[in-house]
């Protein structure tokens, strides 16, 4: 789903094994209910979306990106093009952030990244791969960019 209330619901009332969470847990939003319930009813998440439909599928938001299946709104883009500006100077991309983000919450046991071209495929595992300073999140956090663990 792409709406976390119902799977809150889904992880609190019924004994499910594993729930796909679709764009609610990225750097743009943080679904920590979520995924804090989820951990604690011993639930894995797959986060699914993470590029939330695409303003984070590029190293830097571009015009006409697409936020929730829609036109990104102006809020949300300078709120991605602020993430990217973080990244850079921590010499990683926006995308790269955008897949390991989701994989530090501990309930959380893979990331889905589509794909339409074999070679997307590739790429992702690439991003995947590249090495994301802690440092990163601290940043962000510090900057209001991202909700941090208390």
């Amino acid at each position: 789903m792409n709406i976390s209330a119902p799977l809150l619901e889904l992880v609190r009332s019924h004994d499910v094994d594993v729930i796909m969470c679709a764009g609610r847990h990225t750097l743009i939003e943080q679904a920590d209910e979520l995924l804090d319930a989820a951990l604690e009813h011993r639930v894995s998440v797959v986060a699914a979306g993470v590029y939330n439909s695409g303003i984070l599928a590029h190293p830097r938001p571009r015009a006409g990106a697409t936020y929730n299946y829609g036109p990104a709104p102006d809020d949300i883009l300078n709120k991605a093009t602020q993430i990217a500006d973080v990244c850079e100077r921590h010499g990683i991309t926006l995308p790269e952030a955008a897949i390991a983000f989701p994989l530090r919450h501990p309930a959380v046991a893979s990331v889905v990244i589509g794909a339409s071209m074999p070679d997307e495929a590739s790429v992702a595992v690439a991003r995947y791969q590249a090495p994301v300073p802690e440092e990163l999140w601290r940043d962000l956090g510090d900057r209001g960019l991202l909700q941090l663990p208390s």
